[in-house]
C-alpha cells in the first residue's frame, strides 16, 4: 500500500514550531492508524517578502500548517496556530473559520470523523503555546491522551510564554532541554525536524534532549554564548524604558533572547537588530520580569513592517540588502515603546 504523503509546515527554528510538529504526527498517526503514513517537514520563517507560506509547498496527501501564519488555500488541510497575527485580517479569519469542516467552537465531533470532509481550524490567541492548542485539541476532539508528552507540552508552554521565575532562569542552559531549545533556534531546519519528531513522540524530552547528535550541536552552542553576551553589552544603549541592541554587524552564531533583560533588568521592552543568515531580524519584546505593566501591543507594531507575534513579543525581517531601512524602523520602534513617540 502507498503511503500517504503528509507535508507539515511548522515555525522553524523554534521549540514551539518543533514542538507543535511532534503533537501534530502524534494526533495523525492515531486518526490515521491502520495507514502507512509518510511524514515531509518544512520549517518555516519569515523571511523578507515572505508572509505566508507558498501554497506549492503544500504538495501532500494532506497539509498541516503548525504555528505559523494561514495561507488561504484548498490545499490545507489542517491549521493550528496561537498568534494574534495569525491572519491577514479578521475576514481572513472569519471566511477561514466558517468555511472549515470543524473549528474551536464547533460541535464536537466523533474521534473517527470522515477526514476528508475539509479543513480543520483550529485557532486560539489566548493559549501560550501553539502545542498546548494542539494538546488540547487532541484530547477534547479526538480523544488521544496527551499525558505521555506531558513534558514536552510543559517545556513548550515555559519557553513561548517566558514563564520562568527570573530573566537569569530563562538564559541558563544548564537543563538539557534549554540546551535543545538552544539547538533548534539554530539547527531546526526540515532535516532537522524529521530526526527529531518520532524522538520527541516516544521518549521524554529531557532524554531526547541528551542524545548525542543533540549535544554535538549544543557544545559549540556553549562556547559561543560568553562572546553572545559581549556583543549584547558593546552593542546595547539605553533609551529611557528601552534597551535597544544592534546586532547588525555580524551574523549570530548563538541565540540568548533574554539576555538583555537579564543585563537590564529594570528595561520595560527590549529592541534588538540583529543579522541573520538570509535577512536582518528586528525582534521586539516585553520585560515580564520588570515589575511594570505592559502599554503597548508588540504583534500590531511589528505588523507594521510586515511582521508579527504576540502583544508580548514580535519581529520583523529586512533583506541583507536593507540596512538603513531596518535601522530606520527599529529607531522607529524605539522612539514609540520609550514613550517619546506615539
Amino acid at each position: 500500500m502507498k503511503s500517504r504523503d503528509i507535508v507539515v509546515a511548522t515555525h522553524g527554528h523554534c521549540f514551539d514550531g518543533m514542538a507543535s510538529a511532534a503533537l501534530f504526527t502524534r494526533l495523525l498517526r492515531e486518526l490515521r492508524s491502520g495507514e502507512p503514513l509518510a511524514f515531509r517537514y518544512r520549517s518555516c520563517g519569515y523571511g523578507p517578502g515572505m508572509s505566508m507560506i507558498p501554497p506549492a509547498w503544500l504538495d501532500g496527501d494532506e497539509n498541516a500548517i503548525l504555528d505559523f501564519r494561514y495561507t488561504p488555500t484548498e490545499k490545507l488541510t489542517w491549521y493550528f496556530d496561537h498568534h494574534v497575527t495569525g491572519f491577514g485580517s479578521a475576514e481572513e479569519r472569519d471566511t477561514a473559520i466558517s468555511g472549515a469542516a470543524e473549528a474551536l467552537g464547533t460541535p464536537v465531533r466523533p474521534a473517527r470523523a470522515d477526514l476528508g470532509a475539509g479543513p480543520r481550524v483550529f485557532f486560539d490567541a489566548t493559549y501560550g503555546s501553539c502545542t498546548r492548542l494542539i494538546a488540547d485539541v487532541s484530547r477534547d476532539r479526538y480523544g488521544l491522551d496527551p499525558a505521555p508528552v506531558g513534558e514536552l507540552v510543559r517545556w513548550a508552554e515555559i519557553i513561548d510564554t517566558a514563564g520562568f521565575p527570573t530573566a537569569e532562569a530563562a538564559v541558563s542552559r544548564e537543563d538539557p532541554v534549554m540546551q535543545l531549545a538552544s539547538v533548534v533556534e539554530q539547527h531546526g531546519d526540515a532535516p532537522f525536524l524529521a530526526s527529531i519528531v518520532p524522538r520527541l513522540i516516544e521518549r521524554p524530552v529531557g532524554e531526547v534532549a541528551r542524545d548525542e547528535d543533540v549535544q554535538e550541536r549544543w557544545r559549540p552552542l556553549a562556547r559561543t554564548q560568553q562572546t553572545y553576551v559581549e556583543r549584547i553589552g558593546r552593542g546595547a544603549k539605553v533609551v529611557g524604558r528601552v534597551v535597544m541592541v544592534d546586532l547588525s554587524d555580524a551574523p549570530l552564531q548563538a541565540v540568548g533572547k533574554f539576555v538583555t533583560y537579564a543585563m537590564f533588568k529594570e528595561c520595560v521592552y527590549s529592541v534588538t537588530l540583529s543579522r541573520q543568515k538570509q535577512h536582518y531580524k528586528l525582534s521586539v519584546g516585553y520585560n515580564p520580569w520588570c515589575g511594570q505593566p505592559r502599554d503597548r501591543d508588540i504583534a500590531a507594531i511589528c505588523k507594521r513592517y510586515g511582521g508579527g507575534g504576540h502583544p508580548v513579543v514580535g519581529a520583523a525581517s529586512f533583506p541583507l540588502t536593507a540596512l538603513e531601512q531596518a535601522r530606520k524602523a527599529a529607531a522607529e520602534v524605539v522612539e514609540e515603546l520609550s514613550g517619546r513617540g506615539a
